[in-house]
C-alpha cells in the first residue's frame, strides 16, 4: 500500500457499496452482475475513453464460449450471453471456425460492442465514470478508500466492497496483496499490437489456398529472410466489414507492461512489426496487393504482467486433469497457449489441449485475494500459474469470473461475510439461475450460424 496521500485533503467524488475497477470484459460483467438485483449501489471506473478493455482496444473475437474439437460444447453462459444476443440482433457477429483447434471463436464488430457495453451499463443503473485511473489505495477493509485522478483532478471513492478487473492487478497491488510478476518464474507471454487492412480480396485469398497458403509464405519468407517476420505463424482473418481483415501476427517480446519506458519501447517495435507485415502481406499473399493497414490496436496487447495469489492457485494439473472441482464457478476447455520466445531465438506459440477436448472447472478461490474480506480480481489478473492463466484467459471465461465476482460481491454484503467465506452453494445457483454453465453439457452445440439462436 502505497499512502502517498492525505486523503483527508482529497475530496470525496463518492461512496459505493461495489466499487468495480477497471470496464474490460469482465469488469463489465461483474458491474452488471452485482447491479442485477438492484440491491446495492454499484460503480465502474475506466482509464479510457470506452469500455471493453482487450475486447475493444485490440481484438474482435469471444473465445472460449465452445470446447474444441469436432463436437463442441458451448460452456460459457449468463452475461456473456446477453452481451452476444445484443450483437446478434444488429448483424454483428459471426461464428468463426476454429483457430489452430482452439475452438469456435465468436466475431464481432468491436466498434459496435462498446456501445453494446455503454448501454447495458446505463441500462443497469451503474454510476459510469470513463477517463478515470486509480492511482492509490490509503485504507481497506470495511471500508475501502481509493485515490483516483482524471481531468477534474484527484479524488476518493470510498466503497464497502471492491473488485478488481483491471487487468494488472493495480487495485490488489497498491492494496498490499502478493501477487506473481509475469517473468519471475517463467518467461512473460509476448505482447502484440493487432491490426486491420480494407480492400483484401478475400475471394482470390481462399482460392489460393488460405490459411494453409499464408502459413506456408509465413514460413518462406522467416527461412529465406526476405522479409524480417518476428514469426512463422500467425493469423489474419474476415471482419465484421466487407473486405477487412483483422490479425494476431506480431509478437514483441522481454518487455515489462509494468514498466513505462519498457512499456514504450514496447509500443513502437510493435507499430514496426505491423508495417512491415503489411509490405510482406501486399507482396507476397494473394488477395492482398491492394491492401492497406487502416488501423492499429489502441494500445500493444498485453497477456499477463501481475496474477494475484488467491484462496485457490489454478494449476496446469488442475487444466489437464479436467476435473470439475465442488466449488467450481465457471467452465474451460481452452488449451493452453503460451505464446512465447521459442528455444532457437524466434518467437512461437506453445499448445496444450485439455485430453479429450472436454473442460475444467474454475473454483471460487481463484476470484479471492488470499485473507481477502473484501476483495475480488477478475480477469487477467486471477490466481493461477503461468501455464494454467494461458489456458484460462479467453473473454468466455473473464466474462464468467465477472459475474461470478459480481454476486458474490452482493451476497457478501447481504450475509455481512468476508469475501473468503462466501457459502458457494448459494453462488452457484445464482449463477446456475442467469444461465451460467457449470456442468458440461451433453448435447453438443451447433455452431452453424443457423443454430445461432439456440445457443445464445
Amino acid at each position: 500500500m502505497l499512502n502517498i496521500f492525505n486523503h483527508t485533503k482529497i475530496p470525496l467524488y463518492c461512496s459505493t457499496d461495489i466499487l468495480v475497477i477497471g470496464a474490460g470484459s469482465a469488469g463489465c460483467a461483474a458491474a452488471l452482475a452485482a447491479a442485477k438485483q438492484k440491491i446495492f449501489s454499484v460503480m465502474i471506473i475506466e482509464r479510457y475513453g470506452f469500455p471493453g478493455g482487450t475486447s475493444t482496444q485490440m481484438l474482435d473475437t469471444f473465445y472460449g464460449f465452445f470446447t474444441p474439437g469436432e463436437t463442441p460444447r458451448k460452456v460459457a453462459g449468463g452475461i456473456p450471453d446477453v452481451v452476444v444476443n445484443e450483437l446478434d440482433k444488429t448483424g454483428d457477429i459471426f461464428l468463426r471456425p476454429n483457430t489452430y483447434g482452439a475452438g469456435t471463436g465468436v466475431n464481432y464488430n468491436p466498434e459496435k460492442l462498446k456501445l453494446v457495453w455503454d448501454n447495458l451499463i446505463q441500462h443497469a443503473g451503474i454510476n459510469y465514470l470513463l477517463h478515470t485511473t486509480l492511482v492509490d489505495v490509503v485504507e481497506t477493509g470495511e471500508q475501502n478508500i481509493c485515490i483516483v485522478w482524471n481531468k477534474g483532478g484527484f479524488f476518493k471513492i470510498i466503497a464497502k466492497r471492491v473488485i478488481d478487473a483491471s487487468g494488472d492487478a493495480d487495485f490488489c497491488h497498491l492494496a498490499g496483496f502478493k501477487c506473481e510478476i509475469a517473468g519471475e518464474n517463467e518467461p512473460a507471454q509476448s505482447l502484440t499490437t493487432t491490426f486491420r487492412m480494407s480492400n483484401v480480396d478475400l475471394n482470390e485469398y481462399e482460392k489460393a489456398g488460405g490459411k494453409k497458403m499464408l502459413q506456408q509464405k509465413m514460413n518462406d519468407a522467416v527461412a529465406e529472410a526476405v522479409h524480417p517476420l518476428p514469426r512463422k505463424e500467425g493469423s489474419a482473418h474476415e471482419m465484421n466489414a466487407a473486405k477487412c481483415i483483422s490479425t494476431v501476427a506480431v509478437k514483441v517480446s522481454g518487455y515489462s507492461a509494468l514498466k513505462a519506458n519498457e512499456l514504450t519501447s514496447a509500443e513502437i517495435e510493435g507499430r514496426r512489426q505491423a508495417f512491415i507485415f503489411e509490405k510482406f502481406f501486399k507482396e507476397e499473399v494473394p488477395g492482398y496487393q491492394d491492401a492497406d493497414i487502416i488501423g492499429l490496436s489502441h494500445q500493444i496487447g498485453v497477456r499477463e504482467t501481475r496474477r494475484v495469489y488467491g484462496e485457490y492457485r489454478l494449476t496446469k494439473e488442475d487444466c489437464m486433469a479436467a476435473n470439475i472441482s465442488a466449488d467450481s464457478i465457471l467452465l474451460c476447455g481452452a488449451p493452453i497457449e503460451d505464446h512465447r520466445m521459442g528455444k532457437s531465438g524466434e518467437s512461437e506459440t506453445y499448445w496444450q489441449y485439455v485430453p479429450g477436448n472436454v473442460v475444467y472447472g474454475v473454483p471460487y478461490g481463484t476470484i479471492v485475494p488470499k485473507n481477502s474480506f473484501t476483495t475480488w480480481m477478475v480477469g487477467r489478473c486471477f490466481s493461477a500459474t503461468h501455464d494454467a492463466h494461458a489456458s484460462c484467459r479467453s473473454m468466455a471465461q473473464t466474462m464468467s469470473m465477472g459475474q461470478a465476482a459480481g454476486l458474490a460481491a452482493v451476497l457478501s454484503l447481504q450475509k455481512n461475510c468476508a469475501a473468503n467465506n462466501i457459502e458457494v452453494k448459494i453462488l452457484q445457483q445464482q449463477l446456475h439461475d442467469i444461465g451460467a454453465v457449470l456442468e458440461l453439457p451433453v448435447a453438443t452445440a451447433d455452431t452453424t450460424r443457423n443454430g445461432w439462436k439456440n445457443n445464445f
